[in-house]
C-alpha cells in the first residue's frame, strides 16, 4: 500500500480539472452506476467534534474509497488544524489496500468547493460578486474555485468570529488582489450585496431569512451534512423556484431539506439536472431546465450539499492516478 502525504496530495490537483471530475461523478451518481451507502457520523462530545464517514464504489471501476475527515475546533488552540481525516482506496478485484491519502481533511475541503463551483457554472451564472458565509477554510476555498468558472470582482463575507473574519478577509485580499473582498457584518448583509451566495458555516439555525434575499439569487448551502444542522429559513426552500440536491435521500436526512420536507417532491439531483438530456431521468430534468430557462433571471434557487461518497471516489482516484 502506498501512503501519500498531504504535501503532494496538494501538489498533484489541479483544480479546474477537479471541478470537472465532480460533474462525472454526480452524474455517474445520478445514472445509478455507483453504489453509495448513507454516511456514518460520530459526535466527540468532549472536544465538541465531528467525525463523517464515507464511502463509494463505481461498478466496474478498479477501486471503492473509505473516507473519514473530522472536524476538532480545539485543535485550532493547540496549533494544528481543525481539520482532520484520510481516504483510503482499496482494489475492487482483490479488496486489498492500494494507496493511503493522508489528506488531514484536505481532499474533502477541495471536492465540496469544487462541487458548488460546478454547480454555478452549470447554471450558467453571470455574477461578478460572490457572498460567503463563514470565514474557514472552506469559505476561502469556495473563493478560489468559484473564480475559476466567474469572472469576480467584488467578494462579501461574513463570519461570526470577527477575528477570524479580518483573518479571511487578509487572506482573501492577497489571493484576489484585483478584487474587492468587503467584509459585512450579517448574513443579511451579504444577501443585499450578493446574488450568488455560499453558505459554508456549521450553524444549528438560520443565518439566511427569505426575506433577505434579492430576485435572482442563487445559494449554495454546504454547512447543514448532519441531523440538526441549518444555515437557511425552511421559507426559502419553499419559495425557490429551483431546488437541487446532490441526494434526495441525503438531505431530507442531514441537508436544508431536513427542515422543509414538503420540498422534496420537487427537489431535483444535481446529477440528474447535469446530465439530464435522455435516461430515467430526463422528465425531470426537461421539466427543471424548462422552469428555470422561463424564469432564472428573478427566481431564488437553492442547491442543498450534503456531501456524495462518490465525489470522495472521484477525487481520491483522480489524486492516485495523477501519482503516475
Amino acid at each position: 500500500m502506498r501512503i501519500v502525504e498531504i504535501g503532494e496530495i496538494r501538489r498533484r490537483l489541479e483544480w479546474g480539472e477537479v471541478i470537472g471530475r465532480m460533474r462525472e461523478a454526480v452524474i455517474a451518481g445520478a445514472r445509478g452506476e455507483c453504489d453509495m451507502p448513507m454516511p456514518m457520523h460520530l459526535e466527540i462530545a468532549p472536544e465538541n467534534a465531528e467525525v463523517h464517514i464515507k464511502s463509494s464504489y463505481r461498478r466496474g471501476g478498479p477501486y471503492f474509497a473509505l473516507k473519514i475527515a473530522g472536524s476538532f475546533p480545539g485543535n485550532a488552540a493547540r496549533g494544528l488544524s481543525t481539520s482532520s481525516g484520510m481516504m483510503l482506496l482499496s482494489s475492487a478485484e482483490t479488496g486489498e489496500p492500494v494507496a493511503l491519502l493522508a489528506d488531514g481533511g484536505y481532499l474533502t475541503d477541495v471536492r465540496t468547493a469544487a462541487v458548488a463551483a460546478m454547480m454555478a457554472r452549470e447554471l450558467e451564472r453571470p455574477d461578478e460578486i460572490i457572498g460567503i458565509l463563514g470565514t474557514g477554510v472552506q469559505g476561502r476555498l469556495q473563493a478560489q474555485m468559484h473564480a475559476l468558472v466567474l469572472d469576480l470582482v467584488q467578494i462579501v463575507i461574513w463570519g461570526r468570529t470577527p477575528q477570524h473574519a479580518a483573518e479571511c478577509q487578509r487572506d482573501l485580499e492577497c489571493l484576489f488582489p484585483a478584487a474587492d473582498v468587503i467584509l459585512a457584518h450579517s448574513p443579511a448583509e451579504v444577501a443585499r450585496a450578493a446574488r450568488l451566495i455560499i453558505t459554508c458555516t456549521a450553524s444549528r439555525q438560520p443565518l439566511l431569512n427569505a426575506a433577505d434575499l434579492q430576485p435572482g439569487t442563487l445559494i449554495s448551502a454546504v454547512g447543514s451534512d448532519s441531523p440538526g444542522k441549518q444555515e437557511l429559513d425552511p421559507e426559502i426552500l419553499r419559495r425557490a423556484g429551483l431546488v437541487l440536491v446532490d441526494s434526495l435521500v441525503q438531505c431530507e436526512k442531514l441537508g436544508e431539506l431536513q427542515h422543509a420536507p414538503e420540498v422534496r417532491n420537487r427537489a431535483i439531483e444535481i446529477g440528474a439536472f447535469c446530465n439530464g438530456k435522455s435516461g430515467p431521468f430526463s422528465k425531470q430534468f426537461h421539466d427543471a431546465r424548462e422552469a428555470w430557462s422561463r424564469t432564472h433571471d428573478g427566481m431564488i434557487t437553492v442547491c442543498d450539499f450534503t456531501g456524495l461518497g462518490v465525489e470522495d471516489l472521484y477525487i481520491a482516484e483522480y489524486c492516485f492516478q495523477r501519482g503516475g
